[in-house]
């Protein structure tokens, strides 16, 4: 699971348009080590004065209103947060990284929890090494 030594410290983002799957997805990474926050949208998330404050982002690539990738997309325009993301879909990867590139971890619905905990690990691997 999580090894990272900020992994008790670390705010991780849960974006979901799904209840159950959102409420799972937190207690997951809850029991990884870290504190989850979730969000019923990528607008939601964005109006939370925390939001830059996220050690990595999970979320599902289709939502209500804005989708992930549009989230992801803005986020990286605005280049005021080198925030990793971690994709949850039920796409073809290869779709996903068509719009998003190949450096961005996605997880193919369903998953199971040590591979979501591999991709936080890397995550914040990455970004602590100052890529994304």
């Amino acid at each position: 699971m999580a090894t990272s030594a900020v992994a008790t410290t670390s705010f991780i983002a849960i974006i979901n348009d799904e209840a159950d799957v959102r409420r799972a997805t937190s207690s997951l990474v809850r029991s990884f080590g870290f504190t989850a926050k979730s969000f019923v949208s990528a607008e939601e998330f964005l109006a939370d004065e925390d939001n830059l404050s996220a050690s990595c982002i999970v979320l599902d690539v289709n939502m209500t209103g804005m989708s992930g990738i549009e989230l992801y997309l803005r986020v990286q325009e605005e280049k005021v947060s080198r925030v990793p993301f971690v994709f949850i879909t039920a796409f073809a990867e290869s779709q996903v990284r068509e719009h998003i590139g190949e450096h961005v971890r996605v997880l193919q619905k369903p998953f199971h929890a040590d591979a979501l905990a591999a991709c936080l690990d890397a995550a914040l691997q990455a970004k602590d090494a100052g890529s994304n």
